[in-house]
């Protein structure tokens, strides 16, 4: 007698997607907040010690694409087991490094692994889910939180163990995580879903091309100013906030708040991108990016605080706005590919933004680079206008 295999329960999938966005984004940003701890042990400045985590960031981006590829033609569950096992050890080997190449090959292995993610998971998620904006903008929230732990949890590890602990004991809880993802998700081919193709409000067909380039300006310049932004807030908050708070904790914990705030905007935005166009959204969220830059580069004390809280509710609400482009426009069969490229592209770009910390940080300080960020940012709002009008996807879905 023949045993019968159960599909994998959709909403533990989605547990564990979730739980891989948070290590995502927390492992890529624990460097950018232990390096302010890092610069009497390797001997070298905050604009050095930054420039050796250019490769992982130009690997996070290029490796997506094959990462991708491998996720629709292989499988998508086994790039996981990939994911968290790599993840895992590259931040272990980082946290062990005794000399400045060590650390830039750790890291570059934390960007290789890293990479797998967005492309996979994020079109796993997709997969499974029923009420695909909703479960975007609480997965997106996930994400988001992976960028404030990193910023709270680092501070807290390196001023009570050591730099090397930050690495090293997420490295192992991310390992812990993916061997529960083995025992508790089987491989299975992707979930059938219906899929036709978009059209606009008038019932004429949506141009691909038009949607795809305009997805692919915002996701290019939006990826410089989400990696900037977030590799510097750490300094941006020490530099201006240094009268109000001198412990790393407390600096830790204030921008993890600021972080947390964009966990708002996802959840939020989620909740709503079903009922509404997707242009409205983007519109909204893309408008006062620049302005909030523009500030950020010459406010100090408490106005910092709000206003980068303000300015990461719209940056990441549009994340949440763009990775749905993709799961409305793209059949399920191609989303790991077409994820791919939108990393590939976002986080190629977002590669630039290193060498750009390093150049403009020590001649015109962060109040140059965000004045010049805002002019990337002014890109992103012209792409969102550009953005076709579409029917809501699911107009009678109330908010949860």
């Amino acid at each position: 007698m023949s045993q019968v295999i159960r599909p994998n329960p959709p909403r533990t999938v989605i547990h564990f997607i979730n739980a891989a966005h948070v290590i995502d984004h927390m492992f890529m940003l624990i460097f950018p907040a232990a390096v302010l701890g890092m610069t009497q042990a390797f001997a070298m400045d905050y604009a050095q010690l930054i420039g050796l985590s250019l490769g992982g960031f130009i690997a996070f981006g290029a490796c997506s694409l094959p990462a991708g590829w491998l996720g629709d033609r292989w499988s998508r569950r086994h790039m996981m087991l990939l994911f968290f096992f790599g993840i895992g050890a590259a931040s272990i080997i980082t946290g062990l490094s005794t000399s400045t190449s060590m650390l830039a090959v750790g890291m570059t292995l934390v960007g290789v692994f890293a990479a797998i993610y967005h492309p996979v998971g994020t079109a796993m998620l997709v997969a499974y889910a029923q009420n695909r904006g909703r479960e975007i903008g609480v997965n997106g929230m996930w994400g988001n939180l992976g960028v404030a732990f990193s910023a709270l949890l680092t501070g807290f590890l390196v001023a009570q163990f050591g730099w090397r602990s930050a690495f090293i004991l997420p490295g192992c809880a991310s390992i812990l995580i993916g061997l529960m993802f083995a025992l508790k998700v089987k491989d299975e081919p992707i979930p059938a879903r219906a899929h036709t193709k978009p059209e606009s409000q008038s019932g004429q067909r949506i141009s691909m091309v038009m949607v795809f380039s305009v997805l692919a300006i915002a996701t290019a310049a939006g990826g410089v100013v989400f990696n900037a932004t977030t590799m510097t807030y750490p300094k941006l908050f020490q530099d201006r906030l240094h009268d109000l708070f001198a412990s790393p904790q407390t600096l830790g914990l204030i921008v993890s708040l600021a972080y947390a705030f964009g966990a708002v905007a996802q959840l939020t935005i989620g909740r709503f991108l079903d009922r509404f166009s997707l242009k409205w959204p983007f519109v909204i969220l893309t408008v006062c990016q620049a302005p909030f830059l523009f500030a950020l580069a010459y406010v100090d004390s408490w106005p910092v605080m709000l206003l980068g809280a303000g300015f990461m509710f719209v940056v990441f609400g549009q994340v949440t706005v763009n990775d749905a482009m993709v799961a409305n426009f793209v059949a399920p069969q191609w989303q790991s590919r077409v994820f791919a490229l939108r990393y590939f592209l976002s986080f190629g770009a977002s590669a630039t933004a290193i060498p750009l910390i390093a150049y403009v940080e020590p001649h015109q300080g962060l109040a140059g680079l965000y004045v010049i960020l805002a002019g990337f940012a002014a890109l992103t709002f012209a792409a969102a206008l550009a953005f076709p009008r579409t029917p809501a996807e699911n107009p009678e879905i109330q908010p949860a």
